[in-house]
């Protein structure tokens, strides 16, 4: 998964609409293999945001979880820490091979 792309479902307080769309945009971004559409294809870009947010705001509205609601601070701290791993791990193999 890209790694801009953040899990949405069972969040306290809930993902809210902007948030929905940053995440449709970001997908839309991908597929396309565009960050900014020409003129020629903004409509498109903008539609295609458009169509992905809905059907994303759908999903998240009829989605059903007995688990708890997880805290955005937490999930923020526990990818922060993924990240610093990643680092690491890349640092030392970068420098192992020099």
């Amino acid at each position: 998964m890209c790694r801009n792309i953040r899990v949405l479902h069972n969040f306290d307080p809930p993902t809210t609409d902007d948030e929905v769309r940053e995440a449709a945009v970001q997908f839309v971004r991908k597929v396309s293999g565009s960050t900014r559409p020409s003129r020629a294809n903004a409509e498109a870009f903008d539609h295609a945001v458009e169509e992905i947010a809905l059907a994303t705001r759908r999903l998240l509205d009829d989605l059903v979880t007995k688990a708890p609601p997880k805290s955005r601070e937490l999930e923020a701290n526990k990818g922060r820490e993924r990240h610093e791993k990643r680092m690491e791990r890349e640092v030392r193999i970068r420098t192992a091979s020099t």
